[in-house]
């Protein structure tokens, strides 16, 4: 470090610029040019932050702790948040899930229903007298399926 002499308009290369800060930084008021890579970013905070005065620094500590507790905070609640969502949304599909089910099934219901009750009209048609061909036509029923159902 004692035989590195170059300005810092003369900073070409990362070791370059590492020499120059090992170098100077007890001298640099000012952040360089050659040194606003992010790497450097870190270094010149930690640096500021070494120069506070006491209070300063017992200052910016309770900062930091509030912005902490504060992040913290807002982090539990939106995964709180996102956890309360979830429960809400499986329980709205449960729900939607029960309805759909019941409407299913007295569509179905209903629809069973139905063939019972037509069977039980064509079966009472056919007692009566009625020819096959005549049930099927007034019942709308397949006249295989009335032969199977009457047979």
């Amino acid at each position: 470090v004692g035989r590195f002499d170059k300005t810092d308009e003369e900073l070409t290369s990362l070791s370059d610029k590492w020499m120059y800060v090992l170098k100077n930084l007890s001298r640099l008021d000012n952040r360089p040019v050659a040194l606003r890579e992010k790497i450097f970013t870190k270094l010149f905070d930690a640096a500021a932050v070494a120069r506070f005065t006491p209070t300063e620094l017992r200052e910016y500590e309770d900062s930091l702790k509030a912005y902490r507790d504060i992040k913290n905070s807002l982090d539990t609640a939106k995964e709180e948040g996102r956890a309360e969502g979830r429960a809400e949304g499986r329980a709205e599909g449960r729900a939607e899930g029960r309805a759909e089910g019941r409407a299913e099934g007295r569509e179905e219901g209903i629809e069973a229903g139905r063939a019972e009750g037509i069977a039980m009209v064509a079966k009472t048609m056919y007692a009566k007298g009625m020819d096959i061909e005549t049930i099927a036509s007034m019942t709308d029923m397949d006249k295989n399926e009335l032969e199977k159902l009457l047979g």
